[in-house]
């Protein structure tokens, strides 16, 4: 047995007696979740399916008056969506790059996100398809830009299309209706690459400010602070000076954004710490203040310290406590509004793709989610829209939900499916 499959049987090992040892906890889900007590794991739990993929005919499960149908196949890990005015829509596909462990769980790790197509060669473009006789297939797909550095977020303001690549946002000249772009693009911020790398946008309502999720390089700051400067943040760019700063901080991976229309605020989905245990913390949903400061890597769901760090007194008094839990470990990365009418049976309120966990006993996630919102605040219970994406015995991914977006024709949902390599599409039955 060689090193790294050694690695990952004694990893799983561990994760196997830890499950029998403990019962499954209830989700810390909801305005006022019950989270566990902190467990630390001496050796943490590893657990993730093997990829697979749909077999013909094999499709997501639908809500019921909801169907679904693939509005593109045949990507290469999609991972997320833009929708251009012109009803186009972009797909950033990308991918997590190979690199050398330093521990043996660093080899644990890597072998199993192998093992579910979460890591290797990044395509590194975006592909864009068009539907133009509105059956809702794309039957027009073209290389609208490649040869980035794992591009995620896209945003299109005043005929510049920008793209968050691991490393930074460029900016490129576009045309209304083009099917490509080319050129060097301009470099209008640096972000520093690796660990979490994705690097979502939105705009302002105003198209004034873009707003860039960065996440953290570690779990909890295990390479120190200043190796995390101005990470775990949303920034703010300033489209007419160029301006960039941090907005918000604390936020250990913030990855989905969308604008609350009653309020006006920014929402986002952040992935929380692991190495505590099940539910402990949730990943959460919550809005964003200005200058506000959410937690990490000091304390977690307000003002709980993880006694792991060092902690910063200061710092922990000022941690705001998350709107909305969204159970542990989930991997909530999508995230869009949705106004009432957009699915029958559906108010308003946030669609989210929980790509799910890999680092839990009793896996989580693997579905898109639905949180109702009334008064510019979540209003009770999540509701499933797609599930279906893990086989019974939780061995076998057919697929993984990531971004969302709303379709072209304004009643229908668009879901990226970074194992499944499809981009789904959800209406009324």
């Amino acid at each position: 047995m060689d090193f790294i499959a050694r690695a990952t049987a004694i990893v799983g090992g561990a994760m196997v007696l830890l499950r029998r040892m403990s019962a499954p906890a209830p989700q810390a889900v909801g305005l006022t979740p019950d989270i566990p007590e902190a467990r630390k794991q001496g050796i943490m739990t590893l657990k993730m399916p093997t990829a697979k993929g749909w077999e013909p005919g094999h499709t997501p499960t639908a809500a019921p008056g909801l169907k679904v149908n693939a509005f593109a196949s045949n990507l290469a890990h999609p991972r997320w969506i833009e929708v251009l005015p012109n009803g186009d829509v972009l797909v950033a596909e990308a991918l997590q790059q190979e690199s050398k462990p330093k521990t043996l769980m660093g080899h644990a790790m890597q072998a199993t996100m192998k093992r579910a197509k979460a890591v290797g060669q990044s395509a590194n473009r975006i592909s864009l398809w068009r539907d133009s006789d509105g059956d809702g297939v794309a039957e027009t797909r073209e290389v609208f830009l490649e040869g980035q550095n794992q591009p995620f977020g896209m945003a299109l303001v005043d005929g510049t299309f920008y793209v968050g690549n691991t490393d930074g946002i460029v900016a490129f000249d576009y045309e209304d209706g083009a099917t490509h772009v080319t050129g060097p693009g301009k470099r209008l911020v640096e972000f520093k690459p690796g660990g979490h790398w994705t690097r979502s946008l939105i705009v302002s309502p105003d198209r004034t400010k873009i707003y860039a999720g960065v996440g953290s390089l570690s779990n909890i700051a295990d390479e120190g602070m200043e190796a995390e400067e101005g990470r775990a943040a949303i920034w703010e760019l300033d489209l007419a000076t160029g301006n960039a700063r941090i907005f918000a901080s604390g936020l250990r991976n913030a990855v989905g954004t969308a604008w609350e229309p009653v309020t006006g605020k920014l929402w986002t989905a952040v992935n929380e710490r692991d190495g505590l245990g099940d539910e402990t913390p949730p990943d959460y949903l919550t809005s964003v203040q200005d200058g506000g400061f959410y937690g990490w890597p000091y304390c977690y769901w307000g003002k709980t310290v993880d006694d792991r760090v060092p902690q910063d007194a200061a710092m922990v008094a000022r941690a705001i406590t998350p709107d909305y839990a969204l159970g542990g470990h989930t991997a909530s990365l999508g995230l869009c509004w949705m106004p009432a009418g957009t699915l029958p049976g559906f108010g308003d309120g946030m669609v989210i793709g929980q790509h799910g966990s890999w680092n839990r006993s009793i896996l989580s996630g693997y579905r898109m989610i639905f949180v109702p919102f009334e008064n510019g605040r979540p209003a009770g219970p999540p509701r499933d829209i797609l599930w279906g994406f893990l086989s019974e015995d939780e061995k076998t991914s057919y697929g993984r939900p990531v971004g969302v977006a709303i379709g072209p024709d304004g009643t229908s949902l668009l879901m990226a499916d970074d194992v499944g390599d499809v981009i789904w599409r959800v209406t009324g039955a």
